[in-house]
C-alpha cells in the first residue's frame, strides 16, 4: 500500500536567480544616489539665487539716499537709509546673510559630490533655519517703516514722506521685496534639506 505523504524537497535557489537580484538592488541604490545628487544641485542653484537677492537687498537699501532740490537757510531736506536704525539693521543683516550664503556654497558642493553625506546637510539645515529667522526679522522690521513712509500714521502725527521722497521710497521698497524673495528661497532650501535627511 502506497503512502499518501510526500516528502518536501528543498531546491536550492539557482545562482542565476541570485545574480538576478544584484542588479535590482544596485539600480535602486543608483536611483537613490541620483535623487540625492539632484537635490544637492538644486540646493546649490538656489543658494546662488539667494546670494543675488540678498546682495541686491543690501546694496539697494545701502545706496538709498535722496536730497530734495529746494532747501532753506537752515535746513536741507534729505532722506537716507542711515537716518533710521531699522534700515541700518536691515543692511547689516542682509550683508551677513549674503556672507553666510557665500560660505555655505562649499558645503552645498559636498552634498553633490557625496550624496549620502549627512553631516553637511544637517549643518546647512540648522544654519539655514537661523538665517531664515534673521532675514525675516530684518525684512519685517523694514516693512513696517516702509509702510509708515508710504501711508504715515495720523494718530501719532507721522507724515507720509513718499510724496516728496519718491525715489527713496522706491529704492527701500525694492530692497524689502528682495529680502522676502530671500526668505522664500531659504524656506525652499530648508524643505529640500529636510527631505534629503529623511531619505538617509
Amino acid at each position: 500500500m502506497m503512502s499518501s505523504d510526500h516528502a518536501a524537497i528543498d531546491v536550492p535557489e539557482s545562482s542565476a536567480a541570485v545574480k538576478g537580484k544584484a542588479p535590482l538592488i544596485g539600480s535602486q541604490r543608483e536611483q537613490k544616489r541620483g535623487i540625492n545628487k539632484g537635490l544637492g544641485i538644486a540646493d546649490f542653484l538656489l543658494r546662488l539665487g539667494a546670494i543675488t537677492s540678498a546682495l541686491a537687498a543690501a546694496a539697494t537699501m545701502g545706496t538709498s539716499d535722496q536730497t530734495l532740490p529746494f532747501f532753506t537757510q537752515f535746513f536741507q531736506f534729505e532722506a537716507s537709509y542711515d537716518d533710521l536704525p531699522t534700515f541700518m539693521f536691515f543692511v547689516i543683516a542682509m550683508g551677513l546673510i549674503s556672507g553666510y550664503l557665500v560660505l555655505s556654497l562649499p558645503f552645498s558642493i559636498v552634498t553633490i559630490v557625496r550624496p549620502y553625506a549627512v553631516a553637511p546637510r544637517l549643518l546647512l539645515f540648522i544654519l539655514d533655519t537661523m538665517a531664515l529667522t534673521l532675514t525675516t526679522a530684518a525684512g519685517g522690521a523694514a516693512t513696517a517703516i516702509v509702510y509708515l513712509a508710504h501711508n504715515g500714521n495720523p494718530n501719532t502725527n507721522w507724515l507720509a514722506i513718499c510724496n516728496q521722497f519718491g525715489d527713496f521710497c522706491q529704492n527701500v521698497s525694492g530692497a524689502v521685496v528682495a529680502s522676502f524673495v530671500t526668505v522664500v528661497v531659504f524656506m525652499v532650501l530648508i524643505l529640500l534639506s529636510g527631505f534629503a535627511l529623511k531619505r538617509h
